[in-house]
């Protein structure tokens, strides 16, 4: 690849908007004045090294509204810009469409084509080494079954069998996917993996390509995980960078936590004992497997969810117990030796399970040594793990906003966007979590800031609006005159409410429940009641159910979380949004209870900062499936009446979007019978 400083050794390159145009007419787009307003921020961002918070709503194109100035700089600095997102419908549309588009539309303006590449964990690739060579996998009991082994079979068949004409060995190429259990069978962890120099397939490895083409390209693609592994783990996984645009950065305090999270069995005690029985003398194996025999049995004695006061004695002498035995085992191993790449690979693969076991219980006997439940790192809890009961021991971080603020702000630019930022009408909320400082205009900083900091980072918060014109597009419709929603599943008039929203839009509506069980209940109880067709979620692969709602504008679709966020259906097919309540998080939450008392104990709102904030962004994700398209309209009904009587109700309507509001069911009625015969010319 020609050096960028080659391509432009005296010649300035076109400022943002300038290229911004080029591209809005490549794409056969047209100016829009948000995506303009969002180019430039970017850009004065990137230039002068403050981070930036941009909401910019549905139809805005902040997609080229960042990606334009990352590859700007990216050119002119000859270096590589990292955009994360949370969802891989996101990465496959950068890499799939909207990149190669815009470099297609920049080469002649920037003098050369940019260049961009998609990165993801080692676990996402093929690994050539395990698919070939005798490196043996711990299965699970169930695989004893005859019908699991036979279809267990049937799918390694296949991956060799693709493994012979992918190019990428990239596991969302393989179309239809294999369960987890298949896919471990062929891939490796990081931890896991030999290294190029050691691995004798090294110089064809799938996972080892698509590093080499990332540390060359301008921009790369990766996700939130990965993003979090390279900036916490200390591991450099991504190409050196001094710029990261998140995108979709409503998730990102959820995906680095769910990185940061730990969890402990006896069953993975077991299993790390069987991986060290070829390499270690037997009873020094025996020993950690006893080791894991005794976490399980005193885990199956202990209370359930989240442990306030400390560990229980029989839970910490167990654990105590299997950090010595894989002490042990370690030593027994030895420090690392020339061997033959099989020796080499089963040595690597205990100590990578290994070790993993270990710092888990390394780190659950050190949470309680702070006694200030404010002041703790982590937060644990026992809970149920599968059908058989077995219990899993989980260790979670309180708040990921000091690693954040020191290990993702502090060394580089940071872009974080979104259709949904702004809660209450403030960026503060997610702010804070991101290990941000407060952007009063006072500067004061709030109690409940969790990262006390004299070297506060700078940043701005920049809200582009959207294209559409909410209140004349659509209606915020709350259920004042219903009872508050109970704990015992859906109220009779909860449904009665559902049933006359859905027949005066005859269809075309969008069910989002609190739960499944409230999903599954309305769907039981209306199909019998109402004309239009009802899918669940559940019935089907999700993606295979909307397209099947998308296609019928009389089809209703009702489900739960994941619809909150995945769903984008632009025109008639989707003109009824309905929320059954409001989704705070359940009160028994260990991570949700454990914020609030910390944000509590600060001086702050606990249930404000953590539940309402939660609720709000939910609420707001939900309310952003109406209007997809510039022609849509429709009802956002949301059926919970705390919305309209809680003092909490203003916080939760500042963070929807700005549509019409009524509490009025004629009303609602009525202009759901309109839109329900409306002209699409209209």
């Amino acid at each position: 690849m020609p050096s960028q400083l080659d391509a432009h050794p005296t010649t300035e390159l076109p400022g943002v908007e300038e290229l911004l145009n080029v591209a809005v007419e490549a794409v056969g787009g047209q100016p829009r004045e948000g995506q303009q307003e969002m180019v430039r921020a970017v850009q004065k961002s990137l230039r002068g090294g403050e981070h930036l918070a941009v909401q910019a709503g549905t139809g805005t194109g902040k997609s080229l509204a960042y990606l334009v100035p990352a590859i700007r700089h990216a050119v002119d600095r000859d270096t590589t810009v990292v955009v994360s997102t949370a969802t891989i419908a996101l990465q496959r549309q950068l890499v799939d469409r909207d990149l190669p588009r815009l470099a297609d539309a920049l080469e002649r303006v920037l003098g050369r084509k940019p260049t961009f590449a998609i990165l993801k964990g080692r676990r996402n690739y093929l690994c050539l080494h395990k698919l070939n060579g005798d490196v043996p996998e711990e299965r699970d009991d169930q695989l004893f079954d005859p019908f699991a082994v036979s279809a267990m079979g049937r799918n390694v068949k296949r991956l060799h069998e693709w493994a012979q004409k992918t190019d990428s060995g990239d596991r969302d190429e393989l179309v239809p996917g294999v369960p987890d259990a298949a896919w471990r069978q062929v891939s490796v962890t990081a931890r896991e993996c030999l290294g190029l120099s050691r691995c004798p397939v090294g110089t064809d490895c799938f996972a080892e390509r698509a590093r080499a083409e990332a540390g060359r390209a301008d921009v790369v693609v990766t996700n939130h995980a990965l993003l979090a592994i390279d900036a916490l783990d200390g591991r450099a996984v991504l190409p050196e960078h001094d710029v990261v645009v998140v995108d979709e950065a409503h998730d990102l305090v959820d995906r680095v936590t769910g990185v940061a999270t730990a969890e402990l069995t006896g069953g993975s005690v077991k299993a790390a004992a069987r991986r060290c029985g070829r390499l270690v003398d037997q009873a020094i194996a025996d020993r950690l497997d006893e080791a894991g025999d005794g976490l399980a049995m005193v885990l199956a004695d202990a209370p359930m969810g989240r442990w306030e006061r400390g560990l229980p004695q029989p839970v910490a002498g167990a654990l105590t117990a299997v950090h010595d035995a894989c002490s042990a085992c370690r030593t027994a191993i030895g420090s690392e030796r020339r061997e033959d790449p099989e020796q080499a690979t089963a040595r690597k693969l205990a100590l990578a399970l290994l070790d993993e076991v270990q710092e888990t219980a390394t780190r659950l006997l050190a949470a309680f040594a702070e006694e200030d439940l404010a002041k703790r790192y982590d937060v644990v809890w026992l809970s149920d793990l599968g059908a058989d009961g077995t219990k899993v021991l989980r260790v979670a971080p309180l708040t990921v906003a000091g690693l954040l603020r020191e290990r993702l702000f502090g060394p580089r630019t940071v872009v974080l966007t979104s259709a949904t930022l702004t809660l209450g009408g403030s960026f503060d909320a997610l702010a804070r979590q991101w290990g941000l400082p407060s952007n009063k205009p006072d500067g004061a900083e709030e109690p409940a800031d969790p990262v006390p900091d004299p070297e506060k980072p700078r940043w701005t918060g920049l809200d582009v609006g959207s294209p559409f014109q909410h209140s004349r597009a659509g209606i915020l419709y709350v259920a004042k005159r219903l009872p508050p929603p109970g704990r015992d599943g859906l109220p009779p008039a909860y449904l009665d409410e559902i049933a006359e929203l859905v027949t005066a839009s005859g269809g075309g509506t969008l069910g989002l429940f609190s739960s499944m069980r409230a999903a599954k209940q309305a769907t039981e109880a209306l199909r019998p009641r109402l004309e239009q067709p009802i899918l669940c979620q559940g019935d089907d692969a999700t993606g295979l159910l909307v397209r099947r709602f998308a296609e019928d504008d009389a089809t209703c679709l009702f489900g739960t979380l994941s619809l909150w966020q995945g769903v984008d259906v632009p025109g008639r097919s989707l003109r009824l949004v309905l929320i059954d309540r409001i989704p705070f998080p359940r009160p028994d939450d260990p991570l949700t209870s454990a914020r609030q008392q910390a944000v509590d104990a600060r001086g702050g709102n606990g249930f404000l900062s953590v539940s309402a904030t939660h609720a709000a962004l939910l609420l707001a994700q939900g309310a952003g499936r109406l209007l997809r398209g510039m022609d849509d309209r429709g009802v956002v009904a949301i059926l919970d009446p705390r919305l309209a009587t809680a003092r909490y109700g203003g916080f939760l309507r500042a963070s929807l979007p700005p549509f019409w509001p009524t509490t009025d069911p004629e009303v609602v009625r009525a202009a759901l019978r309109r839109l329900a015969t409306r002209n699409p010319d209209e």
